[in-house]
């Protein structure tokens, strides 16, 4: 095999978008994008602070782990701060406490001792590597095509969730994992009261 004869290589792949609504399990990675803010609790340099309109998110990449659409990725920002208002943290947080109670068996309505403590963490960090189950969406792109994204973590209260997550109730270990470092794409566009 020559490095400089493409004639023997395979063909691309097209990947097609995932059909909105589709619940997949996926591994949340995060791309650090270096600013920190101890007030906030933002420490490690996971978060990402956007230079021109001052909004910090973090920059997810989500690998679908099992079935069909095994090792696709989506991207997608998770909203922790814009200066044009509360909106776009407070739909962040809501993602946040989806994906932990999915990742750890809770369901939305559990304010147990146990479900509040599997709410807490200690840093962004503790997102990064988690598993949970995930309802893909839609988004258009900057040129305008159809991109999915995760807005959406499905808990134990769905009726497909232990099926799909391969078990149901709380499970006490975080569902953390090392994940290697993987080459990132940009997460893609803010919404225009976010930027």
């Amino acid at each position: 095999m020559s490095w400089n004869d493409f004639n023997n290589a395979e063909d691309q792949n097209s990947f097609d978008p995932l059909p909105k609504g589709t619940l997949v399990k996926v591994r949340m990675t995060i791309k650090p994008g270096g600013h920190n803010n101890e007030q906030k609790g933002w420490t490690g340099g996971y978060a990402t602070r956007n230079a021109t309109s001052g909004a910090v998110y973090l920059n997810a990449e989500f690998v679908v782990l099992e079935g069909q659409y095994a090792r696709r990725k989506i991207w997608s920002l998770i909203g922790l701060h814009s200066e044009k208002g509360e909106e776009w943290a407070n739909i962040g947080r809501s993602l946040i406490k989806g994906i932990l109670n999915s990742a750890r068996g809770i369901g939305n309505k559990d304010n147990s001792p146990a479900a509040q403590n599997a709410r807490r963490i200690n840093g962004l960090g503790d997102l990064d590597g988690i598993e949970f189950l995930a309802r893909v969406d839609m988004e258009k792109d900057q040129n305008g095509n159809d991109k999915n994204v995760i807005k959406y973590a499905v808990t134990s209260d769905n009726k497909e969730y232990a099926a799909l997550m391969g078990r149901g109730g709380y499970t006490a270990a975080p569902a953390t994992a090392a994940s290697p470092s993987q080459p990132q794409k940009p997460a893609g566009n803010m919404p225009s009261w976010a930027q």
